[in-house]
């Protein structure tokens, strides 16, 4: 049976790259914008004292740092768009609009089944350890993999 236009985008289920993740339904096209990343509007403090719960995997992160210091906190009136993973080579990007809203969009197109991925450009206010950098690891398994979402610079954000 032919699929609609209707029909959606994403499925979420586990992910062999980090817990649950999203998923193409369908076909997506180079370019296509494909969810906006929903959440409650905070600021970072608010956010990070939500953040950490998870005493298993204190790093795991809904956050998403905005250009104007404020952030979307997707643990709060979250979306699918959260369970999207990292990966050092992404098939999608996050991009922030003028409005501070952030849609992903496809930089290529995605095979049906194949998993949604972003680079999550996680930067930290605080010298980056080799523990810090272990924290926060990648997983995404590519070959120019570089072992954490984590970037050499020294701004919030995520």
């Amino acid at each position: 049976m032919a699929r609609k236009k209707t029909d959606p985008l994403i499925v979420i289920r586990s992910s062999s790259t980090h817990g649950r993740g999203a998923f193409a339904a369908r076909q997506i096209r180079k370019g296509t914008c494909i969810i906006e990343y929903l959440g409650t509007r905070t600021s970072w403090d608010e956010a990070s004292e939500r953040a950490g719960d998870d005493a298993g995997d204190p790093n795991h992160t809904l956050i998403f740092g905005l250009s104007d210091g404020s952030v979307i906190d997707a643990s709060v009136g979250g979306n699918d768009a959260r369970w999207i993973n990292h990966s050092c080579l992404p098939n999608c990007e996050a991009i922030e609009y003028d409005d501070l809203s952030v849609f992903i969009h496809a930089t290529r197109t995605i095979r049906v089944g194949e998993e949604l991925t972003y680079d999550y450009h996680l930067t930290l206010d605080e010298e980056i350890t080799p523990r810090k950098r272990k924290g926060f690891g990648c997983f995404c398994g590519t070959r120019d993999c570089r072992g954490t979402m984590l970037l050499q610079s020294s701004k919030k954000g995520a």
